[in-house]
């Protein structure tokens, strides 16, 4: 990942495969520079793409944790077809570091009209439990979604956890 390369994680359920697939994400928002007041606001960094909603909510939980034991400056949030209007406008408006999100979501948020400027901050996509998606039709609508992000970001880096 260090070298701009995408990754494919496999390793067998508790092996670590989630928290080591955010370290390029969580080690590059540490050293990133705090935002400077009337700087614009920063598109997120890493969106997070996983098959269940409940598994989004989960890591979000399991990652934030250890982010704020460590005092890391990094804003985590869950999207999912049960997050609230108002807490997705916000979203657009004020995005967070790590975004977790489903398929869905991401194909919603692609299509917005201000899709281009919510991702051009993008630097990873991690994308969780990737053997259950690749032969499903949410499979095909998540690698159409990936396909548009690397229009908006062409230097994208991928990192599937399996």
């Amino acid at each position: 990942a260090q070298a701009g390369q995408s990754v494919l994680l496999i390793a067998p359920t508790g092996a670590g495969k989630t928290l080591a697939g955010f370290l390029p994400s969580l080690t590059e928002l540490a050293k990133r520079q705090k935002r400077k007041p009337g700087q614009a606001r920063r598109g997120i960094h890493t969106l997070y793409i996983s098959p269940l909603k409940a598994l989004a909510v989960d890591i979000e939980r399991n990652l934030g944790k250890p982010v704020e034991e460590i005092g890391l400056p990094v804003t985590i949030e869950t999207r999912t077809g049960d997050t609230p209007a108002h807490k997705r406008q916000r979203q657009k408006l004020a995005p967070p570091d790590i975004l977790l999100a489903t398929p869905e979501q991401l194909a919603l948020l692609i299509a917005a009209p201000d899709a281009r400027r919510f991702f051009e901050d993008l630097h990873y996509v991690v994308l969780d439990e990737l053997h259950s998606l690749v032969t499903s039709k949410r499979g095909h609508l998540l690698s159409l979604g990936l396909a548009r992000l690397r229009s908006f970001v062409p230097g994208l880096q991928t990192i599937g956890l399996s």
